[in-house]
């Protein structure tokens, strides 16, 4: 036990959230499925009716806070995607005529989010997440949302450097934390009210699961979170929670692994001619690692580069062989895809955003070595007839 900060990651993350041992009982009590719970007289007690709350969600939910921010009150709630929580903050904190801060350089989704919040009336402003431009745009903002490190092009912003200024301009502070997890940043202690997460990545780790969460210090904005569940509806399965929180067991061991394999390919990367554009905060050579090593206890799992063009990044999907092509990130099997292929993102044709998962260090950069060798020999033009 780390005695002067209290349990060390992977002890907390194996013990997040259990309930007080009693005999002849499992350790993690199985999934509670129940649309109604016996309620005679007033409508009093923790548990009432399944949209409202379950003891499996409550778990889960202790387990994520303990985890958000050791060693302080911490309210979580538990959601039914990483959309639904994002949604949830962002719809339960804004009325017409507010204003609120957006990256223009964040999760692919974000636009229709944008859309939706214009057609209520509140105003979106939006603004790079590197250099901390965010600043620019603050002033009279009801809502700053910060993504950092930014998906799918990891830069990074000072998140201290800009809660204290939302926060002296009367602004909340959101900030999506799915890439680096609370393993890698913990927002909440940077001064961030709300930390956010779609636990369908890294933090579940499996590629099995769609789930997300928020996680607030302040019991009222906790419960307008709450609220917002409650009215839409976008609660977690009973199942869906006792995986997540059964993942947790090796959240430590998951990550490790993962930032390990992350920085091999950086490294391997960064040698070859053909690469460009190559990003990952935890690479002493990356113009976010300054400000990453700062703030974050660990750099996350992803890489992103350029190849030449589409054709060549998509010969080095094709030849890849531990690697599965896949539109999600975090899980234990790497993922890769080219970002280009949605159309959503400000990216060139060949960019490739890679998530390295928990295999062996040496076999991962030996196929994706192996693949880019591959890549470089265009298969032969077929003859003129």
């Amino acid at each position: 036990m780390n005695s002067a900060q209290g349990p060390g990651d992977g002890t907390r993350a194996v013990r997040a959230g259990l309930p007080e041992p009693v005999k002849h009982e499992p350790t993690l009590p199985g999934p509670v499925f129940a649309a109604h719970f016996h309620l005679p007289g007033e409508p009093t007690g923790p548990y009432t009716y399944g949209r409202d709350s379950n003891p499996t969600w409550t778990l889960l939910e202790r387990a994520i806070g303990e985890l958000e921010a050791p060693g302080v009150p911490v309210e979580t709630v538990a959601f039914a995607s990483g959309m639904a929580a994002i949604s949830a903050v962002l719809f339960s904190q804004l009325r017409t005529g507010d204003a609120v801060v957006l990256p223009s350089d964040g999760y692919q989704a974000l636009p229709l989010v944008r859309e939706q919040l214009e057609a209520y009336g509140v105003e979106v402003r939006t603004a790079p997440t590197r250099d901390d431009r965010q600043l620019s745009v603050l002033d009279g903002a009801r809502l700053l949302w910060i993504e950092s490190p930014s998906n799918p092009g990891l830069d990074v912003c000072d998140i201290r450097r800009l809660t204290g200024a939302a926060h002296r301009a009367g602004a909340l502070v959101a900030v999506d934390n799915t890439l680096a997890t609370p393993l890698g940043q913990r927002p909440l202690e940077l001064g961030a009210d709300f930390s956010v997460a779609s636990d369908t990545k890294g933090l579940t780790g499996h590629g099995d699961l769609l789930l997300g969460h928020v996680s607030c210090r302040d019991a009222d904005l906790a419960e307008n979170v709450r609220r917002w569940r409650k009215v839409v509806g976008a609660i977690p399965g009973p199942m869906e929670a006792w995986l997540a929180h059964r993942s947790l067991a090796t959240l430590q061991l998951r990550i490790e692994r993962s930032c390990t394999n992350a920085l091999a390919l950086a490294r391997a990367l960064s040698e070859r001619s053909e690469v460009g554009g190559l990003r990952y905060p935890g690479l002493p050579t990356d113009p976010s690692y300054p400000l990453a090593s700062l703030q974050m206890k660990r750099y996350g799992g992803i890489v992103s580069f350029v190849l030449p063009d589409r054709a060549h990044a998509e010969r080095f999907l094709d030849a890849l062989r531990l690697v599965d092509d896949a539109t999600s990130f975090g899980g234990v099997r790497s993922s890769v895809e080219r970002r280009g292929r949605w159309g959503g993102d400000a990216v060139p044709e060949g960019f490739v955003r890679l998530s390295a998962g928990a295999e062996d260090t040496e076999d991962l950069v030996a196929d994706v070595l192996r693949a880019l060798d591959e890549a470089l020999d265009e298969p032969p033009t077929a003859p003129l007839r």
